[in-house]
Parts: C-alpha cells; sequence; structure tokens
C-alpha cells in the first residue's frame, strides 16, 4: 500500500493543491480511511460528482456517500443499480495506486471521461461488487 501511495504521489501532490485552492471557497478536507483518500468535500468547481487525482478526491457534494448512476446506465447501455459515488472513487484510487504517473496518460488513451473508459467500467464494476477495480486480467 505505502509503495503504490509513494508510486501515486505526483497526481495525489495535484490533487492536494486543488484542494487546497478550492478550501477558501468552501472546500473542506477530511481523511477517508474507507475510501483511501484525503476528500475535499464541496470542491467548487466542476459538473458535479468527484474526480480522483491520486489518494485524493475532489468532491462537489458534502461526502462521497452519495449515490450515482454507473457509466453504461446513464449511456443507456443497461439498466444498473445507483452505486456508492466513494466505491466508485476508491476503484480508481486503487487504479492510480498501480499506474502511478502513468494513470492519467493510459486514462485518456482509453477514452478519458467516457462509456467506452474500461477504467470507468472496472471502476463501476467494483463500486456494485466489491471487486473488480482492475479492467484487465
Amino acid at each position: 500500500m505505502a509503495v503504490g501511495m509513494a508510486w501515486t504521489s505526483p497526481w495525489t501532490l495535484a490533487g492536494l493543491l486543488a484542494g487546497i485552492a478550492g478550501m477558501p471557497f468552501g472546500a473542506r478536507a477530511h481523511l477517508s480511511r474507507r475510501d483511501l483518500a484525503l476528500v475535499f468535500a464541496r470542491w467548487p468547481w466542476g459538473p458535479g460528482g468527484a474526480m480522483t487525482l491520486g489518494n485524493v478526491v475532489l468532491a462537489t457534494g458534502p461526502d462521497l456517500d452519495a449515490s450515482c448512476n454507473t457509466y453504461e446506465h446513464r449511456a443507456g447501455r443497461c439498466l444498473h443499480p445507483q452505486v456508492r459515488l466513494g466505491d466508485h472513487e476508491r476503484a480508481h484510487v486503487y487504479q492510480y495506486m498501480l499506474l502511478g504517473p502513468l494513470f492519467v496518460p493510459v486514462y485518456f488513451l482509453c477514452g478519458g471521461i467516457s462509456v467506452r473508459n474500461p477504467l470507468e467500467r472496472a471502476a463501476d464494476h467494483y463500486a456494485m461488487h466489491g471487486h473488480g477495480w482492475w479492467p484487465w486480467g
């Protein structure tokens, strides 16, 4: 775990800086052991939901306990039950800890914020079932 956190530290630092930048505008930080991240709740920018950068989650809502639709459900591909936002974001934390500084380039090469992205579909799978956060293998 410590090696993964060190490996993703460049993105964690970027998330930390973004989170701190949001604090004068209402963002509040707390450590979430459950989600393995420093969470900045009420982060003031973005379309809603959350974004993970390393071991930092920037959430526009008051916490990560919000329910949300999966990417496949939103795209009309299937009917999934809603998932806990924090569970989806925790899968991204695990993905960052494996890929480290390569996560963001791999993420965008895989399709970015889209149902086509296997990293997003794996995060949804993990949020629904509690396993399967890695899309390949």
